[in-house]
């Protein structure tokens, strides 16, 4: 069994080689790569099994304009949501592919660590069960892999940890502490199982690898890209500036647009994500989160 993957930047390749501990892999991307198994588009997609790894931002065109759907089983390993269309990336997929084919991947991982063969838990998640386990079984003994049927938790935790980690980042560059910082977060976990439940989500997955563990490895470590936004940020570098300097995608920015835009729509509460929008325009760091600290007095739950 040979399986493809789509995209060959970390993550992707982090993947790649995981998987080729148990199987036989191929790699593919928009550009060239000096890789032992980088192949053609046309190759991989002859593969019965594909990985994803492009943008969020980039699979809704990617898709329409190269992909065919001949019963291949798909994963994947993106997360982000539309800002064009406002669509998670299991709606955007399942135009493309039966639900039953799909799967996807979440849970706290950095790809450096994946690829350093560290210790790694991951969540995939399928409205099929055999689905699920099908991709389980196939990562290799230091990822341990767990199953679950809520795609639209993983979806949202997946996503919406990048906007809390931009919100973190910006915290660690103004040297706000360790208390400031586990506040944040903690309100960041609550405001994201409160857009999550709207969207029909387990609030079991929140507390778990797809929702508590991927926000707290990416909300509080210098590795994630969305994190080192934040910190730019505070810095007092403009957005512009910050990405340049990443040099990679940082899917929170993106994010944070289309998540405000939602909860306006459908009149959300999401005061984290309102104020990273505006530090994402340029608002002032010191009041943003001024402003954050100063909202009125209110229930915890």
């Amino acid at each position: 069994m040979t399986i493809g993957v789509i995209g060959a930047g970390k993550w992707g390749e982090a993947l790649m080689e995981a998987l080729s501990v148990k199987n036989k892999t191929i790699i593919t991307s928009r550009t060239k790569k000096e890789l032992d198994n980088f192949t053609s588009l046309d190759e991989v997609l002859k593969c019965e099994y594909i990985l994803v790894a492009i943008s969020a931002q980039a699979t809704a065109k990617w898709l329409a304009e190269n992909f065919k759907h001949t019963n291949q089983k798909i994963i994947v390993a993106s997360k982000g949501i539309d800002l064009k269309s406002h669509k998670f990336l299991d709606e955007i997929y399942s135009q493309f592919i039966p639900k039953e084919n799909l799967a996807f991947i979440s849970g706290p991982s950095f790809a450096k660590e994946v690829k350093e063969k560290l210790p790694t838990a991951l969540v995939i998640s399928s409205e099929s069960k055999d689905t699920s386990s099908f991709w389980a079984d196939l990562f290799p003994d230091y990822i341990k892999t767990y199953i679950s049927d809520d795609v639209k938790g993983a979806e949202v935790g997946g996503s919406y940890k990048n906007v809390i980690a931009i919100a973190a980042g910006v915290c660690d560059g103004l040297h706000l502490g360790n208390n400031a910082r586990a506040a944040l977060i903690t309100r960041g976990l609550a405001e994201i199982t409160r857009f999550g439940e709207f969207f029909g989500a387990k609030v079991e997955t929140f507390l778990g690898l797809s929702g508590a563990g991927d926000l707290f490895l990416t909300a509080s470590s210098v590795l994630s890209r969305n994190y080192r936004v934040g910190f730019g940020l505070a810095q007092g570098k403009n957005l512009d500036e910050v990405l340049k300097e990443i040099g990679e995608t940082a899917e929170g920015v993106a994010t944070t647009r289309a998540i405000v835009q939602i909860a306006k729509e459908k009149k959300l509460y999401t005061p984290i994500a309102d104020e990273v929008e505006h530090l994402l325009d340029g608002k002032n760091p010191q009041q943003s989160l001024k402003d954050l600290l100063i909202r009125k007095k209110e229930e915890e739950f």
